[in-house]
């Protein structure tokens, strides 16, 4: 399990100030799920999943909406939010390239690069494809008795492929493909315990849906998109594979709603919510074992079950307790409200004047019992012939910080239309 390196990174790391925060990062991405195991403790019942680098969004359009893309329009790194948008795009070709500084106040070897590009073959055939690459910069490792064992630059990537064609004039769909490495350990064993790569195979399916609208004397466009990806199969880091999580199948569905409010100025207002389709972990007996030596579960579903299993389950495997303080007992809140709170909320909003330049602003929320990520989000963007420019900047909001607050990220875009002689 990932949180089986989490616990070998905390030994193996050398302890000056500068490696503690690195593996805090570590931690941080590869097993935030750690906090569930304390739900007896804090009320916590986080989701935990392998590679959550996957879900990170890669670009500075979306990351200035509050993590939104589904139903906006479509540019080339739509293979993320949504692969479905690519047959609506209007360019013959083009590509895109992102990159985001990771933890950038405390480190400066972190980072997400993310690139993108498509192809449309006719009116209503487009292929595309991304690759996403995660450094988790240099780490010295050492035993337990201060001895090195090396050097070794974790990473995490992925390669995406995708297909998307129109339905009718108003409708598309996409298949997608993706491959996906992770190599945490650079294998380096503790113990009898010998570490490995990870690796695993997914597919995302998508739509998307356009409805052009007259709102009085205004013309507009009602969007709306909806993406199942990353559903593939489990992932191991060691050699035994008897350890095994999910990687971070998600649904992402929203609207979006574009007003022109004269042939220069447009303004669009979006809505998007998002949901892991990953087992929700259950609240066991403390210190109660059955005769296999397994905990007991006392309140939700078995998280130990398959890929397909596990998303159908995740709409009503939540426990339906908290734990409040003071009390000896969980207290019942319903299996429902746990499940409504383990959707992630977004909102934003865009203005463009003359399809050149545009501002940004967006919202993130997660329930704090869920992992209480909340920011703000802002960014602009720059068109200028087949050239793009995007911006975004985020500002973490409660008492959790962001790994990207106060972190400038940037994309660049080409477009490429030879039919286009304007």
């Amino acid at each position: 399990m990932i949180c089986i390196f989490a616990k070998f990174l905390k030994k193996t790391m050398k302890r000056n100030t500068y490696r503690r925060v690195l593996m805090a990062i570590v931690v941080l991405v590869s097993c935030n799920g750690l906090m569930a195991q304390e739900y007896n403790k804090q009320g916590l019942n986080t989701i935990s999943t392998a590679v959550p680098f996957i879900n990170l969004s890669p670009d500075a359009t979306g990351g200035s909406l509050g993590d939104i893309g589904a139903s906006t329009l479509p540019d080339a790194n739509s293979m993320y939010w949504n692969p479905a948008k690519y047959a609506f795009i209007k360019q013959q070709f083009g590509f895109a390239m992102n990159y985001t500084p990771w933890m950038r106040s405390l480190v400066n070897d972190i980072n997400l690069a993310y690139l993108s590009g498509y192809y449309r073959i006719d009116d209503k055939q487009t292929i595309a494809a991304s690759v996403r690459y995660f450094s988790l910069g240099e780490v010295n490792f050492t035993d337990n008795f201060g001895n090195s064992m090396g050097q070794g630059n974790p990473n995490e990537f992925t390669i995406d492929g995708t297909y998307s064609r129109k339905f009718s004039e108003k409708i598309s769909g996409a298949v997608a493909a993706r491959f996906i490495y992770s190599d945490l350990s650079i294998n380096v064993n503790e113990g009898t315990i010998p570490y490995k790569a990870g690796y695993s195979v997914a597919a995302d399916i998508a739509l998307y849906y356009v409805e052009p609208l007259q709102l009085g004397k205004l013309d507009g466009e009602f969007r709306l998109g909806v993406n199942i990806s990353n559903m593939g199969s489990k992932i191991s880091y060691t050699e035994s594979k008897t350890e095994k999580d999910f990687i971070p199948t998600n649904l992402r569905i929203g609207p979006s709603l574009t007003i022109n409010l004269d042939p220069f100025n447009s303004l669009t207002f979006m809505v998007e919510l998002n949901k892991l389709l990953v087992p929700t972990p259950p609240i066991y007996w403390k210190d109660s074992t059955d005769v296999d030596n397994n905990r007991v579960i006392r309140y939700g579903k078995d998280p130990n079950v398959s890929t397909v299993m596990g998303m159908i389950q995740s709409f009503y495997d939540a426990p339906g307790y908290d734990v409040v303080q003071g009390e000896l007992d969980p207290v019942q809140i319903g299996v429902f409200r746990e499940e409504l709170q383990e959707i992630n909320i977004s909102l934003g909003a865009e203005y463009w004047y003359d399809n050149v330049f545009a501002i940004r602003a967006g919202y993130f929320f997660e329930n704090p019992r869920k992992g209480d990520r909340q920011y703000v989000t802002l960014g602009a963007g720059l068109r200028y012939n087949v050239f793009g420019l995007d911006f975004s900047y985020l500002i973490s909001v409660g008492n959790r910080q962001n790994p990207l607050g106060n972190t400038l990220r940037f994309s660049l875009l080409f477009n490429f239309d030879p039919t286009n002689n304007k």
